[in-house]
């Protein structure tokens, strides 16, 4: 069996009154207690939230929740609905033209275009020259935003998107 202690400290009372107010703290005459039993602690947080799986699981990939892309030579949409979005993959660029060869990632709004990620090969490299890289970012998508990938000719962008939360962020499950 544990002991009771009492705890005479009114920066600490008047801490708690001030935090807790619903614990006495609009009433006199409360006073701290500390305790040599242990406690176990339970953390029903997620469950009080209304999610019962993991943050880290919520961004799991499953077949219904990610969208393949593969882009060559061209510009294409690869997004244009709102919230968050995890994106990855890899591009691979080839020197073959007298041109910059490049695979980009662009966030247009409409009116700008923005880059978010891009690699490159410029048109003094040796014709037999190539680059790869992996990426793998999370981007956020408003009202009349879209994620678009430009290719150069002889390169290719290739990877999955998987929406992980709406515009509100709420986490969405796989």
């Amino acid at each position: 069996m544990g002991q009771e202690f009492i705890i005479k400290s009114s920066a600490l009372e008047d801490k708690i009154n001030q935090l807790l107010p619903s614990q006495g703290g609009q009433q006199a005459g409360v006073d701290l207690s500390a305790s040599t039993m242990v406690v176990p602690i339970v953390d029903l947080t997620e469950t009080a939230e209304g999610s019962e799986v993991r943050a880290d699981l919520q961004t799991a990939l499953s077949h219904k929740t990610v969208t393949s892309f593969a882009v060559n030579n061209t510009t294409s949409t690869l997004i244009n609905t709102t919230g968050y979005f995890r994106v990855f993959g890899s591009a691979t660029v080839l020197c073959g033209a007298a041109s910059i060869q490049a695979v980009e990632f662009i966030i247009n709004d409409g009116a700008t275009a923005k880059t978010i990620w891009k690699l490159t090969i410029p048109s003094a490299a040796a014709s037999n020259q190539s680059m790869s890289d992996n990426f793998d970012f999370v981007i956020f998508l408003q009202a009349g935003d879209s994620l678009q990938c430009t290719v150069s000719n002889n390169s290719q962008g290739t990877g999955s998107t998987r929406q992980i939360a709406d515009l509100a962020g709420n986490l969405i499950d796989p």
